[in-house]
């Protein structure tokens, strides 16, 4: 399973250890430290769409107006801060975000 998120994302954090704490083996991959391939952010993408970037957010708002009309893609290359998370992949499923859905798809499944 990967969460990919940022190390100072607390939502994060609580996924992770949430996770760890059902022994599920976790890996963490910070986006900031190292950026998603084109071909990972592409699968996202297809996945999540416009879900991926989260519109509210300093980050998000202080985008140029170009940016702000390009594709989900663009700007997350270019401020990967504006992607929402966590997105964790376990296997062949993806989520996004840390809700109840997610936290009992996850935590209960063994």
């Amino acid at each position: 399973m990967i969460i990919y998120g940022l190390e100072t994302c607390p939502i994060c954090s609580k996924a992770r250890k949430a996770l760890e704490a059902t022994g599920k083996e976790v890996s963490f991959r910070d986006i900031r430290a190292e950026p998603l391939s084109d071909a990972e952010l592409a699968e996202l993408i297809a996945e999540f769409g416009d879900r991926l970037v989260d519109r509210n957010t300093n980050d998000y708002r202080a985008l140029n107006a170009w940016l702000k009309n390009s594709e989900a893609d663009a700007q997350i290359a270019a401020k990967p801060k504006v992607m929402a998370r966590p997105v964790i992949r376990d296997g062949d499923s993806f989520y996004l975000g840390w809700d109840e859905a997610t936290q009992e798809a996850l935590c209960q499944s063994q």
